[in-house]
């Protein structure tokens, strides 16, 4: 029986030996309780307007403190995507962010879906969604793939232009603004992505079949779900917007990226922000695909603050006394080693040394045979002939033979 079994069926034993009271839920399952579950076969080719939201933290090796997040937010029907920089993981920090990116998006938001995170699943994002007229659903916990649209851009947008570095504080915060500012542009005007038509199930096997690649504002202008003077806005920013400026401008927020992840502690400066060069960058585009693309987010290389001067170890005084015993006697083994430095300085070896001590006689050991290869010594002391080894001479005659060679 697993341990699983033995809780299901010990779960009323169990109530009975607390006197009949059940656990106490939390405030926050029962929020969870009053949100639906939605997962990823019930959207039924929704209207534009219904999004899902996700997190995506910039914590870098290490998830402690505070970090500034990025809040995704994915139309299912368009593929519409919108990016808004957290800096705390709060309630009220999390409306302020999805009003934000209501006001981004070429049309009116009817319904947000969330994951089981307690920064979503609180009174306070639920009642103001809900008294704004969203409706509110959420995906079932441990199911990534219930969020599969955002779960998607999460690394094809976020982690594909900002990386995996750690970022905090309000400079940070604003520079992932400027980045997000001209992503949404270029990605959702200019950026071709796929859509699912339909997805079919044979045995084991399953077939998709998908839409041709189309930017999530063509799907915009040809839904017919979306009102004509949404329609005429987003056409007359499309008009206006230059792909090539705004990569430009996404290569240039990577840069101050870039630059505030090599920062650290003291060593900030306050830089004025880059001026983007439209010739030069256009100009470099011809050769670099040449040598491929490095984004100044990724891969940082590692640079150490300040040098840490060597420790001396305690059998540094004692090397060359040690190197002695060990030309003298060479089976001499690293416990009786430890016992002569012992004898030496009972107060300094203890037997909890003797690791060490084998490790030393042991790197020791590799050097002087190194010594003897490199210099020959084995050629001057094998005997290579039965008289010369019989008389006690150790002079080399002749030409060796590789089978002559001891192993």
């Amino acid at each position: 029986m697993s341990p699983a079994t033995m809780d299901r069926l010990l779960a009323e034993v169990r109530v009975v030996a607390r006197g009949g009271q059940r656990r106490r839920a939390g405030m926050s399952s029962a929020v969870r309780r009053s949100v639906p579950v939605r997962t990823f076969g019930d959207w039924n080719d929704p209207p534009p307007g219904y999004v899902e939201v996700d997190f995506v933290a910039h914590s870098g090796t290490s998830s402690s403190g505070s970090f500034v997040q990025t809040m995704v937010l994915t139309d299912i029907a368009t593929g519409w995507t919108e990016c808004v920089p957290v800096r705390t993981r709060d309630s009220g920090n999390v409306i302020v962010a999805i009003k934000q990116a209501r006001s981004f998006f070429p049309f009116p938001l009817l319904g947000v879906d969330f994951d089981n995170d307690s920064a979503f699943m609180n009174e306070f994002v639920v009642s103001w969604c809900r008294s704004e007229e969203l409706e509110v659903t959420r995906s079932r916990a441990y199911r990534k793939n219930d969020q599969a649209h955002v779960e998607q851009k999460n690394g094809a947008i976020v982690r594909r232009l900002v990386g995996y570095g750690r970022f905090v504080g309000a400079e940070a915060t604003a520079a992932l603004g400027k980045l997000y500012a001209v992503v949404r542009l270029y990605g959702n005007l200019f950026q071709p992505s796929f859509k699912l038509q339909e997805k079919t199930r044979i045995g084991a096997r399953v077939i998709k079949r998908y839409h041709p690649p189309v930017p999530p504002a063509a799907r915009v202008l040809a839904h017919p779900g979306v009102a004509e003077a949404d329609k005429q806005r987003l056409q007359a920013m499309m008009e206006t917007a230059d792909p090539v400026l705004l990569f430009a401008g996404i290569r240039a927020a990577q840069e101050e990226l870039g630059r505030r992840v090599d920062r650290r502690g003291l060593n900030a400066k306050i830089e004025e922000p880059a001026v983007i060069d439209l010739q030069r960058f256009a100009a470099n585009l011809k050769t670099a695909w040449k040598s491929g693309e490095t984004r100044p987010t990724h891969r940082r290389p590692y640079r150490r603050t300040k040098p840490y001067p060597k420790r001396p170890s305690m059998y540094e005084p004692f090397e060359a006394q040690i190197k002695g015993w060990l030309e003298e006697e060479p089976a001499l083994s690293a416990a009786s080693v430890l016992q002569r430095l012992t004898k030496i300085d009972p107060s300094r070896f203890k037997e909890k040394n003797l690791r060490m001590v084998q490790r030393l006689v042991k790197v020791w050991r590799m050097e002087m045979a190194g010594l003897i290869i490199l210099d020959g010594g084995w050629m001057k002391s094998w005997p290579l002939s039965p008289s010369a080894a019989t008389d006690g001479e150790r002079t080399h005659v002749g030409p060796i033979a590789f089978g002559n060679i001891p192993r």
